[in-house]
């Protein structure tokens, strides 16, 4: 049986006049992602400095990804296993009722972390988690005032519904029907192959179009509206499999589909293992240059 695909919720998007009307709500929660994968500790230090007053320091590694394989496989940033989320999750205070809203700093040009909290929530089954748009610089300038209280909220139940139908393996990729869209989030001159500054090999999938993560986001670090999306993506009817390097730059794109109309689920897939796990099994074809 194919499974059918959730109803679409309004917008995967608050925006920050939204989050300071409602930051003392007993039911919001809010995720601090800021991170960059240059400087594991950069994140912290920044969450340190000033935070969302409540909010909760998530890091990419520790907290958004399960642990690294040896052989690869699963690429440099693999999902968490369920029940290990879901225990942090609870043990952060956030439970099956609450209303999660993440963030990051698109001023960095790593607006991607809140994206892949975003999509792991969803992933678990968790309806009601949304990425504050414009991120940090967004709720400074509306008025927000930095905390630098360390936040702690009694221990919650989690309980995942996970979704498996918005993930793509490596042998969903290779296997892909006819008409599937396989895009490529990454940087276009790593898309091409002619740089490659984290993964064993250069280049892309066969087949795979690029479609940039960055331009979902507008020069401002806000996320560009239903129709730029849909033109920027160029996707029509066509379902998507999308990937990146790791799994985490992807995730714009997948919110960015949700927003011009399609949501997460068997039409909109991430790769999840994405270009590093691809690369991990050499039997695996590699393409280089452009695509139309």
């Amino acid at each position: 049986m194919t499974p059918s695909e959730p109803t679409r919720p309004a917008s995967p998007l608050k925006a920050a006049a939204w989050l300071l009307e409602h930051l003392n709500d007993p039911q919001l929660r809010v995720l601090d992602c800021r991170y960059a994968l240059t400087d594991p500790l950069v994140g912290r230090i920044a969450y340190m400095a000033g935070h969302v007053p409540g909010a909760i320091y998530a890091d990419l590694e520790t907290d958004l990804s399960g642990p690294v394989r040896p052989d690869g496989s699963g690429g440099r940033h693999p999902l968490p296993d369920p029940p290990v989320l879901a225990a942090w999750l609870g043990d952060a205070g956030i439970g099956n009722g609450s209303v999660v809203v993440a963030y990051d700093d698109p001023s960095t040009g790593q607006g991607f972390y809140a994206a892949r909290a975003w999509w792991l929530l969803r992933w678990l089954g968790h309806r009601e988690v949304y990425v504050l748009d414009g991120g940090w610089p967004a709720f400074l300038a509306t008025g927000g005032q930095a905390s630098i209280a360390e936040s702690t909220f009694a221990p919650a139940t989690f309980t995942p519904d996970v979704q498996p139908e918005m993930v793509a393996t490596a042998g969903d990729v290779a296997g892909r029907e006819a008409g599937t869209l396989l895009i490529d989030s990454r940087a276009a001159n790593r898309y091409r192959g002619e740089v490659e500054p984290l993964d064993r090999k250069a280049g892309h999938i066969p087949g795979a179009v690029n479609r940039e993560w960055a331009g979902a986001l507008d020069g401002q670090g806000h996320w560009r509206n239903a129709a730029a999306q849909a033109a920027r993506l160029a996707t029509e009817e066509a379902a998507t499999i999308t990937y990146c390097g790791s799994g985490v730059s992807a995730t714009p794109n997948l919110l960015a589909r949700e927003l011009a109309g399609v949501p997460l689920g068997p039409r909109n897939r991430l790769y999840a293992g994405s270009w590093s796990d691809w690369v991990s099994d050499d039997s695996r074809r590699v393409a280089t240059g452009e695509e139309q």
